[in-house]
């Protein structure tokens, strides 16, 4: 066993090497889903597949490397890997989120020796599939939703395999920023090997195993502890979908939260069978919903790694919303994880409600616009992420315009946008009285209207929370619903499925409006100058704060 001391230096050096992948990753990127709105993560983990450092970027993406890299190490012996071979991967159905996140993963050597591997996922502009981007909701089939690899090796030896190379690139409708986005990942994980080398010469093989295995358990330890403070019992939650695309009825995610001395289980299996559309959770989406709940409510400073997850079981049954069988559709599984995680946080308030909050808006609107650009002729897909209300805190109101639980996405700025697409943003705004009322009040949701500048444009989306409001805790007032509109405002307004799939036209107006959050507490508790400034601020109306603050105007 290493010192405590150097345990945590290496952890801290281990970090670093990740962080520093996903720097290059960042600035070595084409698509702005990877350059501005930063949807990637990356990892180090021993030679067994077990995480021991992550980046601090996108933790939704890492639960998945636990069961690709099992399926990895299986597939790989050592005597299989070289310096330089990078393999990548997407099927969800093995450890995969969704097509569009690519996985890719590096073997690490020192001396000959494999000392572990880095990897990283990255949420691709397009990678096939019915629209540009891969993010149309209501599709039936994952066969529809892009092109699926298996492990595969990109790269063997340092040398790029032009025969696969040339498979994704005729999948695709822009092959340069793809591929230069796929060749940013390898140049990551060349950051990654050489980095954790250089560590291994530093502090020598035998101290960096140990102190991978001594900072494994230490998370353990921690999570452990945090669990056992709890009292044993389970407490009960649920969330529903608005609908999968395709059938208009919701879908039920329910969760049982049992604590046993210091082991967790988080029982799924109440949830409803799996749907004809694409909101179908993949096996490692569920897991980081879980994994991410517990790790914040139980203790968010111990170091995320696979010891963390060691004393949670999470149960599921396969052909249900939460484990889909083959060939369910996944593209939009992010509107059912995003329901888990909202379950799971109802089902702790019931034990520790000073550490959940409120509802957020509790999805991820994923747009994707596809077209041709009529400045240059060539192609274009533009793919962005929309943020909306986080739920009121126990101790402050929730965040306005916020990203949603796991990620940590980033703003796409507007001039970046215009500059790169033939898209012109007509309005970007906080929605005043989104924000449920409350003793804290819930987080204000965004719109931002989109005016499309080219004739003929897809428009991929998948949203939810439209029908379906985000709901307050301890007589915390429900958020608002979220809406697409296209052409507000005019003889031609129409509303739009929050998922689907639709072409457009040129100088047609698209207004995504999120969902806000729910308030915690009664609203007759909260502070009247912090009504006060809402008003002052335009976070609330006046009508608004007659109606759920008795406010009285002076």
């Amino acid at each position: 066993m290493t010192d405590f001391i150097t345990m945590q230096v290496v952890r801290y050096g281990l970090e670093q090497v990740a962080d520093e992948m996903g720097y290059t990753l960042v600035r070595t990127g084409r698509s702005t889903i990877i350059t501005e709105i930063k949807d990637i993560s990356c990892v180090v983990t021993d030679v067994d597949g077990q995480t021991v450092a992550q980046a601090h970027h996108n933790p939704s993406l890492l639960a998945g490397f636990e069961i690709t890299m099992k399926e990895l190490v299986k597939k790989y012996r050592p005597e299989d890997l070289a310096p330089g071979d990078v393999i990548v991967m997407n099927d969800p159905y093995k450890g995969g989120q969704h097509i569009m996140d690519l996985y890719a993963i590096a073997p690490a050597f020192h001396d000959g020796a494999l000392i572990g591997f880095v990897g990283n996922i990255t949420h691709h502009s397009d990678l096939g599939g019915v629209a540009a981007g891969g993010v149309a909701g209501g599709v039936r089939e994952i066969y529809l939703e892009g092109l699926r690899l298996p492990f595969v090796k990109l790269m063997k030896a340092g040398r790029e395999d032009e025969e696969i190379f040339a498979i994704i690139a005729n999948q695709i409708r822009v092959p340069d920023k793809t591929l230069g986005d796929i060749r940013a990942q390898v140049s990551s994980l060349m950051v990654g090997t050489e980095r954790l080398a250089r560590m291994y010469d530093r502090y020598g093989p035998a101290t960096m195993q140990q102190a991978c295995r001594d900072l494994l358990d230490y998370s353990e330890r921690r999570m452990r502890l945090g669990i056992s403070n709890l009292p044993d019992g389970t407490w009960h939650g649920e969330d529903v979908i608005d609908d999968d695309g395709i059938n208009d009825r919701p879908i039920r995610v329910a969760v049982d939260v049992t604590v046993r001395g210091d082991e967790v289980i988080v029982d799924l299996t109440g949830s409803d069978p799996q749907a004809e559309g694409n909101i179908n959770s993949t096996l490692a989406n569920t897991h980081a919903a879980a994994y991410y709940v517990l790790i914040a409510v139980i203790d968010p400073e111990a170091p995320p790694n696979s010891g963390c997850y060691r004393p949670i079981r999470v149960v599921t049954t396969p052909g249900t919303i939460v484990n889909p069988r083959p060939p369910g559709a996944v593209a939009a599984r992010t509107n059912t994880s995003q329901k888990i995680v909202e379950a799971m946080l109802r089902a702790f308030s019931q034990v520790i409600p000073e550490r959940v909050t409120a509802g957020s808006h509790g999805q991820i609107s994923t747009c994707g616009f596809g077209g041709t650009d009529p400045r240059t002729g060539k192609p274009f897909i533009y793919t962005d992420i929309q943020g909306g209300g986080s739920g009121g805190r126990p101790y402050r109101d929730g965040r306005d315009g916020q990203d949603s639980h796991l990620p940590r996405f980033m703003n796409t700025p507007i001039e970046v946008i215009e500059r790169q697409f033939p898209i012109r943003i007509d309005r970007y705004e906080f929605i005043p009285d989104s924000g449920g009322a409350g003793q804290y009040r819930g987080g204000m949701a965004l719109r931002r209207d989109i005016r499309i500048l080219a004739d003929q444009v897809s428009f991929a989306r998948y949203g939810d929370r439209h029908k379906f409001a985000p709901q307050g805790l301890f007589g915390g007032k429900p958020g608002s619903t979220g809406a697409i509109l296209l052409n507000p405002g005019t003889p031609n307004e129409r509303s739009m499925a929050s998922k689907g799939l639709d072409i457009v036209r040129i100088n047609d107006v698209v207004s995504i409006r999120l969902p806000g959050a729910g308030g915690f507490g009664s609203p007759a508790k909260r502070n009247a100058d912090l009504t006060s400034d809402d008003l002052r601020n335009g976070k609330i109306t006046l009508e608004a704060a007659e109606r759920d603050y008795d406010y009285k105007p002076e």
